[in-house]
């Protein structure tokens, strides 16, 4: 339910509306737009009367919301929402690479693969210190030494971090270290890590599990609303087909069915998506095209030794000619990707 509000409505009367909503045991969430403020309304409203709402002094109108997800929702809020990271804006016409390898292995290749993919373009740096992985014996991450190497990365870069949470109670420790907590494919229904990453004031990537719906993805994304973290970024990376030829299949549709139905920022990964490094370019330009507001890629300086996913890791190189081109498709589509000397 939304509480819409008159232009001329006060703070008294915004506070009363808000009072009222949470007598009745609900919570409410405020989206202060240029002319009015609109009052999202959470929890069992069965037991509220929109009628009585119209009559508070202040209140415009009550709107039902018909999506199952409410606060994620363009229903709720129409304008897209657009947050910083450190001084890097998210979800404005400025499209975002963010970059790095899979695993931080070791603070030389670390620092080596930050500064080459900063040169070549990227806005953030990602890197896995906790690694959900298939296999039990399969290198898992360095955990927070690993943290420690991001920090410093970013101290050397200017470049916002961005890694990988994988239970509650890694949150509060990832948090000090970390500019932006990614929720993996196969943490996107961990309803209690999404609870607790809600409660944080850290930026949230999250990534659509592998058999995941796009409305199961904006129903997880809903959980952290919910719990008051509104800072989230909206990650396509491929989901499981009968399709062999890839690591999975990049739903690109998914790029403008999100953009219509959500105003929370979209990305995509076509690392993940592909699990092939020759295919990460061309998805990468379709994704931009498709309207996509950022990218996430995998880059090694030296693939073949990657403890994690090397297959699918781009060589600086190739990633500075990703970002050429990208940027070419972004002017074409009214779009821009930022260089570092007027973003960052």
């Amino acid at each position: 339910m939304m509480i819409i509000m008159k232009t001329e409505a006060t703070e008294v009367d915004l506070a009363g509306a808000i009072a009222m909503v949470e007598n009745n045991g609900l919570r409410a969430h405020i989206v202060r737009g240029a002319e009015r403020n609109v009052i999202g309304v959470v929890g069992d409203i069965r037991q509220i009367d929109p009628a009585v709402i119209t009559l508070m002094p202040g209140v415009d109108n009550v709107t039902r919301i018909s999506r199952p997800y409410k606060l994620a929702s363009r229903e709720f809020q129409k304008e897209n929402t657009v947050f910083n990271v450190n001084g890097v804006k998210v979800g404005s016409d400025e499209i975002l690479i963010i970059a790095g390898p899979c695993s931080v292995e070791s603070r030389e290749q670390l620092l080596e693969t930050a500064q080459a993919v900063r040169e070549a373009g990227a806005h953030a740096l990602r890197g896995g210190a906790f690694k959900p992985r298939t296999s039990p014996y399969a290198f898992q991450g360095m955990g927070e030494s690993g943290l420690e190497i991001l920090a410093e990365a970013r101290e050397l870069t200017g470049m916002p971090i961005v890694t990988e949470v994988m239970a509650p109670d890694q949150v509060e420790m990832v948090a000090k270290y970390a500019d932006v907590l990614q929720i993996g494919a196969r943490n996107m229904q961990n309803f209690n890590l999404l609870h607790a990453v809600g409660k944080t004031q850290r930026a949230v990537l999250l990534k659509r599990g592998m058999a995941a719906t796009v409305e199961d993805l904006l129903m997880a994304a809903e959980y952290v609303i919910s719990n008051g973290n509104r800072r989230i970024m909206l990650c396509e990376r491929g989901i499981r087909t009968f399709e062999t030829s890839t690591r999975n299949t990049t739903d690109i549709n998914a790029v403008p069915v999100l953009k219509s139905q959500t105003h929370l920022p979209v990305f995509l990964d076509p690392s993940h998506s592909t699990g092939k490094w020759e295919y990460v370019l061309p998805i990468a330009r379709a994704a931009v095209a498709g309207g996509a507001d950022g990218l996430i890629i995998e880059v090694h300086p030296h693939p073949e030794q990657a403890t994690s996913d090397g297959a699918q890791s781009l060589k600086p190189e190739k990633f500075a000619e990703m970002v050429r081109q990208v940027r070419a498709i972004a002017e074409a589509m009214g779009r821009t990707v930022p260089q570092h000397e007027v973003a960052l």
